[in-house]
């Protein structure tokens, strides 16, 4: 099929005024992770008003809509829970009723990330309004649940319990008018240290766990820190950017080094005037290309203070499981796999293609975007996590990112997003399938 970019173009210019009033009715009512059953209705009322062919939600409370009725099924994926507002005095507007002027729409949740599904839903109803739908394809729209407080849970969810296995995934999470072709993983770990209270006038006669501590977190640091050199008891994470330690140092230096950070401590003790009987710690782990959760707890067993406290020291990972909006829990390890699609990949290609057969070479965005986003290249990685971790990640999915908004905005007070990239993200969705069914 030879698409008419222009008519896909203006067919997107014309839906804006749609796409916003959409987004903004989504985004007035709260939507944190395991309350998102309000987003998820409007959503669901929008794929039917748009005669999408079939709406879905399941029973974790995920919606698919599915468009069109060919043989190969390709995905759009946008997660529609959000983050709280913080402290609601650091905002310049109520983060609910939000804002919007002639380029912009404010409101928690516009850029991370709801502004994707309302590109992806209307990027379906120009390939339906367009005649691009065929035989060849079906679209899937999933506004998905719970990711903010577990990364690709609801895609394990779908992947295993709807037995829903698209041949490509787009995650519509915001990438600054780029192409993202990958993140790094994380993983949160646990360590856990045991010691012997005692009153605290005579520290001696006990065993004080938080001291055990103290010396396994600075042996935490210097992995993050320390270089890799020979003389280094603790050699550093950015040893993986070497070809002599990993063998995918390349895709590690794309999306950068590993890093582990100590998020949280916690202790036990009988009282104020005792010696502490146990202390633990989370660790924020960071993984780049290469490393697995296996190896990530294995560093941290071998730390030498780990080894110094042997059967006192317990390193772990933690476990997610908390109920859905409709009640369902589904428990999975707090494990959040690196992944990378290959830069010479059919997925990426099309989606290259489709970009600059609309937009041309470089990045585009509103007019304050400009300066910071053409200076990157088109193609690039993003900083944090995404449902990739799973769709990719666990399950091997071809998984790409292209999404409206922009990374520095998520979580960030005064949440904003551009109409202009919901124009932007809607056109390309639109022409992507048709060329992906053609290579």
């Amino acid at each position: 099929m030879s698409l008419d970019y222009a008519k896909i173009k203006e067919a997107a210019q014309n839906y804006e005024k749609d796409m916003t009033k959409f987004l903004r009715d989504i985004v007035k009512f709260p939507g944190e992770s395991c309350d998102e059953k309000a987003h998820i209705d409007r959503i669901a009322e929008e794929m039917r008003k748009l005669e999408f062919t079939k709406v879905e939600i399941d029973p974790m409370g995920n919606v698919l809509g599915y468009m069109g009725t060919g043989k190969t099924l390709i995905g759009f994926d946008a997660h529609i829970d959000t983050v709280g507002i913080g402290n609601k005095n650091n905002w310049n507007f109520d983060p609910y009723e939000g804002y919007e002027n002639e380029t912009e729409i404010g409101g928690r949740g516009v850029s991370d990330q709801c502004g994707g599904i309302v590109s992806a839903v209307y990027g379906a109803k120009i390939m339906k309004d367009l005649g691009l739908l065929s035989d060849k394809y079906t679209v899937l729209v999933t506004g998905t649940v719970q990711e903010e407080d577990c990364d690709g849970l609801c895609w394990q969810y779908i992947i295993n319990e709807d037995k829903v296995r698209p041949d490509f995934v787009v995650s519509t999470e915001p990438t600054d008018g780029g192409i993202y072709r990958g993140q790094r993983g994380r993983m949160e770990i646990r360590v856990d240290v045991k010691g012997v209270s005692c009153h605290g006038s005579a520290p001696e006669r006990g065993d004080n766990a938080i001291y055990k501590m103290a010396d396994i977190l600075q042996d935490v640091r210097a992995l993050n820190e320390n270089d890799a050199a020979d003389d280094k008891e603790v050699k550093g994470l950015v040893k993986m950017l070497d070809e002599s330690y990993n063998a995918e140092w390349k895709e590690a230096n794309f999306l950068g080094r590993g890093t582990v950070t100590v998020s949280e401590i916690f202790f036990t003790s009988p009282s104020r005037c005792a010696v502490a009987d146990s202390c633990a710690v989370s660790l924020d782990r960071r993984m780049t290309a290469g490393e697995t959760w296996e190896s990530c707890l294995e560093e941290i067993r071998n730390l030498p203070s780990v080894k110094k406290y042997g059967g006192d020291v317990t390193v772990s990972m933690y476990e997610y499981s908390r109920p859905s909006y409709k009640g369902l829990t589904y428990p999975i390890e707090c494990y959040f796999p690196t992944w990378v699609i290959p830069e010479d990949h059919k997925v990426t290609a099309s989606l290259e293609e489709a970009y600059k057969n609309l937009y041309g070479d470089v990045r585009i965005g509103a007019e304050e975007t400009l300066a910071m986003r053409t200076a990157r290249p088109l193609t690039d990685k993003w900083t944090f996590s995404t449902n990739g971790v799973s769709i990719m990640g666990r399950n091997g999915i071809p998984c790409i990112g292209f999404g409206p908004g922009a990374e520095a905005q998520a979580h960030a007070p005064n949440e904003k997003t551009w109409k202009q990239d919901l124009v932007t993200c809607a056109a390309v969705y639109a022409a992507l399938p048709s060329i992906y069914c053609e290579k």
